[in-house]
């Protein structure tokens, strides 16, 4: 899961307003899987977020026959599906130290940059106990016994089985490539899990699922471009490795696109809300709490934005990316053509087609306002503290 997902370059929040703005649809929102409980009325507490009402509940409820079916029918067999160990060197082989040198040898061509992004993504991917937790602190979604075997429960466990092998095969590529510094790495990941998180999902499944739908799709994008670029830097192997996390990124993103697919079928008041009120609140990436105990105290900088920096700067992620996403998930809900929505939603409908022109906008200033500044050197000690450039913002 978990590539960066907030441009180092920080969007100014816009509020959604909540006026009498009409929004003229095309065509009315086709149905899908012909659903029981469609919300209609306004009466719901529709912008509530905290939580669910008893309506959306009811909702959620009626998505588990959705949960153990097409859900679940995204997930592969583990028996089945790539492990770490496919892509490393064979401990139990006799030639393992001659594997361990040949991928040792294609890492050396992996610049600093780059391999502080890939660090950084690693450490992301290894806080999944984080990820976990936060899906179960969803209502009407949550695991609560740990072993529940209600659709959502079983769903977010196999779910976060297979996002379990993405930390481990970076995690082990990086130790056997020689490069990094493993201990200040493990120590990074242990705060990082300590800290948590704050996705500002309100214990809600609607704003939840939201923000997994544009997460996913954004570590996909960000695991694709770390792929081209370590094979550009002429390490073909790890680029597939990467490759390969990005496809599973990609299987995840469809899955949770389509549960907000259900939700709009259901209750489009309360699904629109949800997506305007994650995006006014901004999609942060779940490692932003990262912390190695020694950089901010050397740079009065957080970590995770110098991190950042260098990942923008890299062409891994950028402000483009971000709204590029958003138009994206628009286009993939079909925002602009739901009808029958009540005032607000309709104002939320609104806001959410005019932010991907908006984004751009403060993405270029941005870039124009980073373009003045000289670069500087920064010390990262993942990398046993070389020197790698990134602007400060």
């Amino acid at each position: 899961m978990r590539g960066l997902c907030l441009p180092a370059c920080a969007l100014p929040s816009a509020r959604v307003t909540r006026t009498n703005a009409k929004s003229k649809a095309k065509r009315a929102l086709e149905s899908v899987a012909s659903p029981t409980i469609v919300v209609k009325d306004g009466n719901d507490r529709e912008s509530t977020m905290k939580g669910l009402t008893a309506t959306r509940r009811a909702v959620i409820e009626d998505l588990s026959s959705f949960a153990s079916g097409e859900l679940s029918g995204l997930l592969k067999d583990p028996e089945k599906n790539w492990q770490p160990q496919d892509f490393l060197p064979d401990p139990e082989s006799t030639d393992f130290l001659d594997q361990v040198a040949e991928l040792r040898a294609r890492a050396a061509n992996i610049p600093d940059d780059l391999l502080v992004v890939l660090v950084g993504d690693m450490i992301t991917e290894e806080a999944l106990p984080t990820y976990m937790n936060m899906l179960n602190t969803l209502e009407g979604t949550a695991d609560n016994s740990g072993a529940d075997d209600h659709p959502w429960a079983v769903w977010t466990r196999k779910w976060t089985a297979e996002e379990n092998r993405h930390g481990d095969l970076m995690n082990k590529y990086l130790w056997c490539s020689g490069k990094v510094n493993m201990k200040a790495v493990e120590t990074t990941i242990q705060k990082l899990i300590g800290s948590g998180m704050n996705p500002k999902t309100e214990n809600n499944p609607y704003l939840g699922f939201v923000y997994t739908s544009f997460q996913e799709r954004a570590t996909k994008i960000s695991h694709g471009n770390t792929a081209r670029l370590a094979k550009e830097a002429g390490d073909p192997d790890f680029a597939k490795m990467c490759g390969i996390i990005a496809a599973d990124e990609g299987r995840h993103e469809i899955a949770y696109q389509r549960i907000i697919d259900e939700v709009i079928a259901r209750d489009p008041n309360g699904a629109v809300l949800a997506y305007a009120d994650m995006m006014e609140k901004q999609i942060t990436m779940p490692a932003h709490m990262m912390c190695d105990g020694v950089h901010k105290k050397r740079t009065g900088r957080d970590l995770f934005d110098d991190f950042a920096s260098v990942a923008e700067r890299s062409g891994v992620y950028t402000g483009h990316d971000y709204a590029d996403i958003m138009d994206h998930l628009n286009k993939r809900w079909d925002i602009a053509n739901i009808t029958g929505l009540n005032g607000e939603a309709a104002a939320a409908q609104e806001y959410l087609m005019k932010q991907p022109a908006r984004i751009r906008k403060l993405v270029a200033f941005a870039e124009k306002r980073a373009a003045k500044k000289e670069p500087v050197k920064e010390t990262f000690s993942w990398i046993n503290d070389r020197p790698v450039e990134i602007v400060v913002r």
